[in-house]
């Protein structure tokens, strides 16, 4: 019996991200009360272990404006290094239950500034060997004009020794580009702030990772 060829199906169109990203995912920033819990920018707990930190910023389109309804999300490592994952087995280095190492936001509709409270976290174990990566946080960004979301890292420019042997940030030529990965830090109050701006074209553009 002849069997019959495989249906080949299209490729589903690409579409911008749109109103549905802050209704569906932040709804209480578009003003829903839709979700008994409610995902935060908030990673830590009163036990949670590690520096204090916030960290903020502002998105740009290629024409220098602001983009005020981008949605930002973040994932990190505990201030120990260690990913609250099960596929990070990194010996030696303890869980924090504590701290969920994972959050998410848009950016303030009005002075379009997005910020995440958490702690700063430790240097990871590179894979198979490699070099240990510096202290970095990952971010996923959408909003409209993006197809797909942008993936891209923010290392901190004080940890500049650890940034020097990081096997990631070396593939990013040195110069603006690499700097456009760093986060600097001020002191407000108290407590320690390190401000990322993300330009999404333009010649400030930040680097993003093809992941």
């Amino acid at each position: 019996m002849v069997q019959p060829l495989p249906t080949r199906l299209q490729e589903t169109p690409s579409q911008t991200a749109g109103p549905y990203v802050h209704i569906g995912l932040i709804p209480h920033q578009a003003g829903f009360d839709i979700f008994e819990t409610n995902f935060s920018n908030v990673l830590t707990g009163p036990e949670t272990k590690g520096e204090r930190i916030r960290i903020e910023g502002r998105v740009f389109d290629g024409a220098g404006s602001l983009v005020r309804d981008a949605f930002i999300e973040i994932w990190q490592a505990n201030a120990a290094g260690r990913y609250n994952h099960p596929a990070d087995r990194q010996e030696g280095k303890p869980l924090d239950a504590t701290f969920r190492g994972w959050g998410r936001t848009g950016s303030d509709f009005e002075t379009g500034v997005w910020f995440f409270e958490t702690v700063k976290p430790g240097p990871v174990d590179g894979r198979k060997g490699h070099r240990p990566m510096a202290p970095h946080i990952n971010l996923w960004i959408a909003a409209r004009g993006i197809n797909i979301g942008l993936q891209t890292r923010l290392y901190f420019a004080d940890e500049a020794a650890a940034n020097a042997d990081d096997p990631v940030l070396n593939l990013v030529e040195r110069g603006p580009l690499r700097d456009s990965l760093l986060a600097t830090r001020e002191e407000r109050d108290g407590q320690a702030v390190y401000v990322f701006d993300i330009h999404l074209q333009g010649p400030n553009e930040t680097v993003f990772f093809d992941v």
